[in-house]
């Protein structure tokens, strides 16, 4: 982990404190714009689909990267980069094939399980509207590209910003179609496993009761009582078992924790009731895992045309919006 804020892996990017901008074709180097207090360090990439590059705690020797810190060397992907935003789904849609009051709408392709993970929105640069060391707001407006991977129009709002030792991300979708379109969002953080070495592992606490059993990383039926493997109500280690779950059932104003033994570090993840769901992935080796606050399971949008309860997924009328926001607070 770095601790330094000029470290190597930072060198690539182009820093902008005050005003980023997004170029019409993808940069040799990223645009990154930093947002600093005395508790956090963020990179934000506007032109990688409002991404994160980085997001850094302070620690006794400098900062030390909480979040997975994007490659510094040239262009990024979203799926490289230590958050990004999954709208206007989040997770699968099975077969990429998009079904909605008995219509089916066939999707492309995106993943090699053939389905269609993750929406759009971080295909296409967002354009920034605020920038200062405290905040950034960025929009993102369907209409405006092309290939976009969703059959109704929408426009999309996201907001970082920091305030002592809480970095909080605001995110709106609107629906512009003339009709009703579904909808649902979230956002996909990896965090280190480790702060301080192997004796710093990271133990875990999640405040949700229910699991949707899955096949092929799809649901086969309702969510059931939370599976001993995915059952993290009381804080615990990661384990050694592979976890890639989609979790509901939160029990009512209930934070996320991280917490770091040997370093004495805690991170908590707070979330707006929107967010009804949680993601979890935590592979067998490697040094990040995953905790995904999202609107919607899996495959929502099949789950809610079968009638099975608890898909998320939200329906907007014409000009109608949603938002939610979540925020993680280091101590």
């Amino acid at each position: 982990m770095s601790s330094n804020p000029e470290a190597p892996d930072r060198a690539a990017f182009a820093v902008n404190g005050t005003h980023p901008h997004v170029e019409a074709d993808p940069p040799a180097t990223p645009q990154v714009h930093v947002l600093e207090n005395q508790g956090w360090r963020v990179g934000l990439l506007p032109g990688t689909g409002g991404s994160v590059a980085f997001g850094q705690v302070r620690g006794v020797e400098g900062w030390v990267d909480l979040l997975r810190p994007a490659p510094g060397e040239g262009f990024v992907t979203p799926e490289d980069c230590g958050s990004f935003v999954m709208l206007p789904w989040s997770n699968r849609i099975g077969r990429a094939q998009l079904r909605f009051r008995g219509e089916r709408h066939r999707l492309r392709v995106n993943a090699d399980d053939g389905t269609a993970i993750h929406g759009t929105a971080r295909d296409f640069p967002w354009e920034v509207s605020l920038a200062s060391r405290s905040a950034i707001a960025m929009s993102f407006d369907s209409r405006e590209f092309c290939g976009v991977n969703y059959p109704w129009p929408f426009s999309a709002t996201i907001t970082y910003r920091l305030a002592g030792r809480r970095l909080t991300i605001s995110t709106e979708i609107c629906n512009q179609h003339s009709a009703p379109v579904p909808v649902g969002f979230g956002h996909h953080p990896y965090f280190a496993r480790s702060l301080a070495g192997p004796e710093d592992a990271a133990h875990l606490e999640l405040p949700f009761t229910e699991y949707f059993p899955l096949q092929r990383a799809l649901p086969s039926g309702p969510a059931l009582p939370v599976d001993a493997r995915v059952d993290f109500r009381a804080l615990r280690p990661l384990g050694d078992a592979f976890v890639d779950d989609c979790l509901t059932g939160r029990l009512d104003g209930a934070p996320v924790r991280i917490v770091y033994p040997e370093s004495g570090r805690t991170v908590c993840m707070g979330f707006g009731e929107e967010f009804t769901h949680a993601v979890v992935y935590i592979p067998r080796d490697g040094p990040y895992f995953a905790v995904e606050p999202v609107t919607n399971a899996n495959d929502a949008f099949s789950l809610h045309e079968r009638g099975v309860p608890g898909s998320g997924l939200v329906v907007l009328e014409p000009d109608e919006g949603l938002r939610a926001e979540f925020w993680l607070e280091a101590s």
